[in-house]
């Protein structure tokens, strides 16, 4: 039997920056992103699905709320100290009470997430490539995953696994 595949979208808005990029894209700015997920494998015939849709939403949403209504800054962005002091400032570094959404815990080689203060901490630009790189880090062991796409406003990237 041939495998088949399951695709599924998630949406997530996010603000970032390119440091030491030479353009608009250094400066900061927001997106609304969107990951494509595919999962490869056989038909359940008792569903008829490869992998339910909204299974693999649950489970990559359980990480990629860290990423939502976030700010990802890389580690050596000077702006981050300043950013984390102002939140300490504002009483909302720990966390507000209208900051509901927190994700799984990210804290990898590649990325640390401060779900408590919306804040994203990466080791590589956040280019739609080096995020398709962090999200398959999170999500290689809970999914069969075939190939990722990213999409950032005009620009994307994609890669396949298998």
């Amino acid at each position: 039997m041939a495998t088949k595949v399951s695709i599924t979208r998630l949406n997530i808005q996010y603000a970032h920056r390119f440091l030491g990029f030479e353009g608009e894209a250094q400066y900061l700015h927001g997106h609304t992103g969107t990951l494509t997920i595919e999962v490869e494998g056989e038909v359940d015939e008792s569903n008829g699905f490869v992998y339910p849709c909204n299974s693999i939403k649950r489970i990559a949403w359980d990480y990629l709320k860290d990423f939502d209504h976030a700010l990802i800054l890389q580690e050596n962005d000077p702006l981050l100290p300043e950013v984390l002091k102002v939140y300490e400032e504002q009483g909302i570094r720990n966390g507000a009470p209208s900051n509901t959404m927190t994700g799984l815990p990210i804290d990898n080689e590649l990325a640390k997430a401060y779900p408590e203060c919306r804040l994203v901490v990466v080791k590589k630009v956040a280019t739609c490539e080096n995020l398709i790189e962090l999200f398959y880090s999170l999500l290689k062991d809970k999914l069969n995953i075939r190939k990722l796409t990213f999409t950032s406003g005009d620009n994307a990237a994609s890669v396949t696994y298998k």
